[in-house]
């Protein structure tokens, strides 16, 4: 249980990062921790249900879209030349 906690301070701290981030390049990366240690939640939960199967196949799937959406939008700043 503390462990959760610890994780989602992390987020509410990425979270604020990523609200008041004084770059766009800022703001992607902390929407990516975000993303990274929403699968480590993930993963505890399995832990904890004792379905960690279960659990390890949704945090996959969520890393590789979160993976994805970091690359698009990496992209379309590279394209726009957004700074």
């Amino acid at each position: 249980m503390a462990f959760s906690l610890a994780i989602l301070f992390t987020v509410s701290l990425c979270l604020f990062r990523a609200l008041r981030g004084p770059g766009i390049i800022n703001r992607i990366i902390s929407v990516n921790v975000i993303g990274t240690k929403t699968i480590a939640l993930i993963l505890l939960i399995g832990t904890i249900s004792e379905r960690v199967g279960f659990f390890v196949d949704i945090a996959f799937v969520y890393a590789l879209i979160n993976f994805i959406a970091a690359l698009a939008f990496s992209k379309y700043i590279d394209l726009k030349g957004i700074s």
